[in-house]
């Protein structure tokens, strides 16, 4: 723990009971109906439970009167590139969604190098930096209802493409 955070607190909320890393920052929170926390760090999006996820695994985000957050699971690697799996939307009502949802959206935005759109069959691939770590990782997710042998090819075909 550094000197700041053991002078002044990890900037979590009251009650939060995640355990923060020794270089992760607090960047904003609020609290969630129902109870619990939405907290922002500088490696991911706390959300109850708590459950850290990393920004580099969230597929969308949006504010629908309630925070939605859809988040990938890594599903496997193919040619160097991580196919993900995006997982069921979660929803959050947040007591002062403001800040919280202008530092989601800079955060995830913040961690894409590189996007670009493979169609057909509506495939993306990013390049994403992961907090916390040296370097960047491709990820390749499908569109809903484009299937696995879909997104391989997909994946292929950008590789070789990355090649010449």
């Amino acid at each position: 723990m550094g000197l700041w955070q053991r002078l002044f607190g990890s900037g979590a909320p009251d009650g939060f009971t995640g355990e923060l890393e020794p270089d992760e920052t607090v960047v904003a929170f609020t609290a969630v109906t129902g109870g619990g926390h939405v907290v922002v760090t500088s490696l991911g999006l706390w959300v109850p439970g708590p459950r850290r996820i990393g920004w580099h695994l969230i597929s969308k985000v949006k504010w629908e009167g309630s925070l939605r957050v859809v988040e990938a699971r890594e599903a496997g690697v193919l040619d160097s590139v991580v196919l993900l799996e995006d997982l069921a939307p979660q929803r959050f009502a947040l007591a002062e969604p403001g800040r919280v949802m202008r530092a989601i959206s800079q955060r995830v935005e913040g961690s894409i190098r590189h996007r670009e759109r493979v169609e057909p069959p509506g495939v993306w691939v990013v390049q994403r930096k992961i907090p916390g770590r040296d370097g960047a990782v491709w990820q390749a997710r499908g569109d809903a209802g484009v299937d696995e042998a879909a997104v391989r090819a997909a994946v292929s075909s950008f590789v070789e493409g990355l090649a010449r």
